[in-house]
């Protein structure tokens, strides 16, 4: 098992090594469209609705970076990939960026060759059951059987906690989000754990959503945010700076409802300098004056894409808690545009 995974990540660091990535800014001009790579289908954060339009808070970045590179925030090729393949699939090219409810560690940004550019999610892992189960803590799950997603932190975290806390656990192995659903619903596995995120939008999708609880406990600390390689810094700046305009934005007031009155000039020296009327921010980039005005008037600022597609509001259902403004007791900070 251990030379399997060592292997794996050689090769996924081996890819990010030689394929040579400076450049990313030309190649996504020149091909007039964002391949971001997202998950399979997870509503709330990445899921093609009715219509097969791809909606969602991850979505929401991606749209954000490809309205601030090419004006159009519907120039995005969505591409899924599973825990397994989305690291190759950024290793090898195929997408130009992850935005796949996916964790900053140690090994992902050094030993694979990502850079991740910033977080978008403060998430941990939670555990979910059937309310029938009678469990109202994860220390009583001595014997479960247990769903999770190959290729993720969960599955080491898991190991941790039962070790930790001396109760066994049989393991499911499962690719994906929609291969746990019908899997843990028929009672294959007692208990599905991943991110505590991803648990509430999947039990949002159930029929019955009453009919199961998370647990309280959170095992661990799951940053989750978008990725780039290693390589090509120009590109990995334009992400990141994107996401930032777009939690800068929700600080400053900056709304889709009034971006473009804002556009017009204001008293305050920071949103004119985001929103380009004042200095060279975006000649820095290496794109033009109104990259970030774009990237927000795409689907809102940070509060807004939160608050659409996962808050109270939606069936989702998440508080804003880590994930408010610094300034309302939360995580949320953009370093500052100047």
């Amino acid at each position: 098992m251990k030379k399997t995974v060592l292997f794996g990540a050689l090769t996924v660091a081996g890819l990010a090594a030689s394929a040579g990535f400076a450049g990313t800014l030309d190649d996504v001009k020149a091909r007039g469209k964002l391949n971001c790579g997202v998950t399979t289908g997870l509503v709330g954060f990445a899921a093609p609705d009715a219509n097969g339009e791809w909606q969602g808070f991850d979505v929401g970045v991606c749209r954000a970076v490809a309205a601030a590179v090419l004006g159009d925030p519907a120039a995005v090729e969505f591409v899924p990939t599973t825990g397994k393949t989305r690291f190759t699939a950024l290793a090898s090219g195929e997408i130009d960026m992850l935005a796949r409810n996916t964790t900053w560690t140690f090994s992902r940004d050094v030993d694979l060759k990502f850079e991740f550019v910033g977080i978008n999610y403060y998430d941990g892992q939670g555990f979910m059951v059937p309310k029938e189960l009678g469990v109202s803590s994860a220390k009583e799950l001595d014997g479960a059987t247990v769903c999770i997603q190959t290729g993720t932190t969960t599955e080491l975290n898991l190991a941790d906690f039962f070790r930790a806390n001396n109760i066994s656990y049989e393991p499911v192995p499962i690719e994906t989000n929609a291969e746990a659903q019908p899997l843990y619903l028929e009672g294959a596995c007692d208990v599905y754990t991943t991110d505590a995120s991803g648990l509430a939008a999947t039990r949002a999708a159930f029929e019955n959503p009453g009919d199961h609880v998370v647990l309280p406990e959170i095992i661990s600390k799951e940053p989750l945010g978008p990725l780039v390689r290693h390589g090509d810094n120009d590109w990995g700046d334009i992400v990141r700076w994107t996401l930032n305009a777009l939690i800068a934005a929700e600080e400053l007031g900056i709304t889709s409802a009034n971006i473009e009155e804002l556009k017009g000039g204001t008293g305050n020296p920071e949103i004119n300098r985001l929103l380009g009327t004042e200095g060279s921010l975006g000649e820095m980039l290496g794109l033009d004056a109104d990259w970030a005005a774009r990237a927000v008037a795409a689907g809102g600022n940070y509060g807004e894409v939160f608050e659409k597609n996962i808050g109270e509001n939606t069936p989702i259902g998440l508080s804003r808690g880590l994930n408010a403004q610094w300034t309302d007791g939360g995580l949320m900070y953009s370093p500052p545009f100047r």
